[in-house]
């Protein structure tokens, strides 16, 4: 039995990223194409890999099973390309701190798979930091959130959602201020936050200053905190407390990315991180 490496790719993207559409984006084809893939795969493994319904892509049982041993054989395979030495391609991408969370590791799975030979030099900071980097010259690609019309040449990837995220068990006592848990100024989700805070006349206080969504968002698992957080990104286990506590709506804002890549391989991964990225944001 002889499997189709581009079928078993097509099947380890669909099941990380629990969608046809942002599997066939990634692999530069169309939703129909993957489709035709995997049952050609199903077909020649004999086994039902994916319980496909109009909203929702999910692994069966058997593909489960199968997930593990498709994963080595895409590793191997890209180990047999590799023997040979290939001019190693270089990336410097940035994103916005606000942008990306737990998902990272899934995200450089993805990049790496579909450039094996590739350097990536990551920068996560705030959106305006990226961004400025990205005016300067510094990075081949940036993805940063929308806080003005500076700029009108990116890709709009989709609206972030944000919300006052806190764990279930937080309490707030009469009279006393919110406590926040935010990133240091000038960051720009501080401001909108606190402006919205202000405008309600609702009092608080910064209580812990993160330097990440990593530290904010265990500063608010640990119950020490209220943050403006992105739906996508916040830690599991964490609930939107606002309607609870009467706070002002927070808007969402556009992911943005930014690309000057000078290679059809460079833009090709910043196009696969785009893809699942998206795919993140449609989870949710």
């Amino acid at each position: 039995m002889a499997l189709d490496i581009d079928a078993v790719q097509a099947f380890v993207l669909v099941a990380d990223l629990k969608s046809f559409t942002r599997a066939a984006e990634i692999i530069d084809t169309t939703q129909s194409a993957v489709s035709l893939k995997i049952k050609r795969l199903e077909d020649t493994l004999g086994r039902r890999l994916l319980e496909r319904t109009p909203r929702k892509v999910r692994l069966s049982a058997e593909g489960s099973t199968f997930l593990a041993a498709a994963r080595t054989l895409l590793a191997a395979h890209q180990g047999a390309i590799g023997s040979f030495e290939q001019p190693r391609q270089r990336l410097v991408v940035g994103i916005s701190h606000h942008i990306v969370g737990a998902e990272l590791p899934m995200l450089l799975k993805h990049l790496t798979c579909v450039q094996p030979n590739l350097q990536i030099e990551m920068h996560i900071s705030t959106s305006r930091e990226i961004r400025d980097a990205f005016d300067r010259g510094v990075l081949d690609g940036a993805l940063v959130l929308s806080h003005d019309n500076r700029r009108q040449d990116g890709e709009v990837l989709f609206n972030e959602q944000f919300a006052w995220m806190a764990g279930d068990d937080f309490e707030l006592y009469p009279g006393e201020p919110l406590r926040l848990a935010t990133q240091p100024a000038p960051c720009s989700m501080r401001a909108m936050a606190t402006s919205l805070l202000d405008e309600a006349g609702i009092a608080w206080t910064e209580v812990f200053v993160g330097g990440g969504m990593t530290t904010i968002g265990a500063a608010v698992s640990a119950g020490l905190a209220v943050a403006a957080l992105s739906r996508r990104v916040a830690p599991a286990g964490l609930v939107d407390i606002g309607a609870k506590l009467g706070l002002p709506a927070l808007p969402s804002r556009e992911v943005i990315l930014y690309s000057s890549a000078s290679t059809p391989q460079v833009r090709s991964v910043l196009h696969t991180l785009a893809s699942a990225i998206r795919a993140t944001a449609s989870a949710v």
